[in-house]
């Protein structure tokens, strides 16, 4: 992707999805083109806790797998188009990526949906989680425990803290749920946590739409809410 490029997917980003925020270590993008126009966007690149997310299927190179970090698309485009372009999606890195085993991604239930698209798109529900890591700061935006604890923040969080790895900041409501499509059969069958029937989702209360349990209204308002962003990297389950 040409840098003219990427500065168009960064600000469709921005616009579109629910975080405003891009991923700064993605290195994967495609775009979704209507008439020409760049109408919705799809980032992959290495998860935030890689180790950790690399155990999920054992026996995973560290560059054989990629989490679908961001998905945004706009209001323009047709009826199903986020399954569709998903599919396609998938299909390139299978093509071109050949070392890639499987695809990682999550659903913010507390601030956007419970991922129907990455079920319409035949992923594999693998955890279901209530939300203790998205934090609302006091200025009201929103972090990941996870960016308050590592890399430049570390010090400065554990000199606040006492060296508590606790996030700073009150949880959101809601849940996450952890999606895994495999590119490669065989890499299913080294998964090392149990396949979760999508009927879990609902008997546990976790149909959500941005942090509220799914009703009538609900449910005729989340395609919108997903469709402005259901991939998001700062939600791991």
């Amino acid at each position: 992707m040409s840098r003219r490029s990427r500065r168009k997917t960064r600000t469709r980003f921005i616009r579109l999805h629910y975080s405003h925020k891009t991923v700064n270590n993605a290195f994967l993008a495609l775009g979704v083109f209507l008439n020409g126009r760049l109408e919705g966007a799809m980032t992959f690149g290495p998860s935030m806790d890689k180790s950790h997310i690399q155990r999920l299927v054992r026996d995973t190179a560290w560059n054989g797998f990629l989490e679908l970090n961001r998905l945004a698309f706009s209001e323009a485009l047709p009826r199903n188009s986020e399954s569709r372009a998903l599919s396609i999606a998938l299909r390139m890195i299978r093509k071109h990526y050949p070392h890639i085993e499987w695809v990682i991604s999550f659903a913010d239930g507390c601030q956007c949906g419970d991922g129907t698209i990455y079920r319409a798109a035949g992923f594999v529900l693998t955890g279901i989680k209530l939300n203790k890591s998205l934090l609302r700061l006091p200025d009201g935006s929103v972090t990941h425990k996870m960016t308050q604890v590592t890399g430049k923040n570390r010090a400065a969080h554990f000199a606040k803290t006492g060296g508590s790895w606790s996030g700073q900041g009150v949880p959101l409501d809601g849940y996450q749920m952890r999606y895994i499509y495999f590119l490669k059969p065989a890499a299913r069958a080294r998964l090392t946590c149990p396949e979760i029937p999508y009927s879990e989702i609902e008997r546990r209360g976790a149909r959500m739409y941005r942090g509220i349990a799914r009703g009538k209204q609900a449910m005729a308002e989340a395609p919108s809410a997903q469709r402005r962003g259901s991939g998001d990297r700062h939600a791991p389950a």
